[in-house]
């Protein structure tokens, strides 16, 4: 991302459980952060119908949880992918190694 002090900051208006919010948002990044506001607006709504939270707060709180879950759960996913790409690209770099020096001692008999 660029600097943040070069971006233009403009308000926008989101929706979530019916009420509206003002936003600052940086140029260039209201669709990222409409949707986001989309994103926010279901997960609260399905915890509203559940029925098993109530009030604003509280929901709010709840989908806060679970988004930061999903966050934290999904951040240790990639770690995990993360480690396996290295590995693999290691066992890969060994393959082509080998394969280089058996060339070079076929090129020198």
């Amino acid at each position: 991302m660029s600097d943040k002090k070069s971006k233009k900051v403009i308000p926008v208006s989101v929706r979530i459980l019916d009420k509206e919010y003002m936003v600052s948002c940086p140029s260039g990044e209201q669709n990222s952060l409409l949707s986001s506001a989309r994103q926010i607006d279901e997960k609260m709504r399905d915890i509203r119908k559940s029925g098993k939270v109530i009030g604003s707060e509280r929901i709010a709180v709840v989908t806060a949880l679970n988004l930061a879950h999903e966050l934290n759960t999904a951040s240790g996913q990639m770690k995990v992918i993360d480690k396996e790409i290295v590995s693999r690209m290691d066992e890969l770099q060994q393959k082509i190694d080998a394969t280089l020096d058996r060339i070079k001692e076929q090129e020198e008999e």
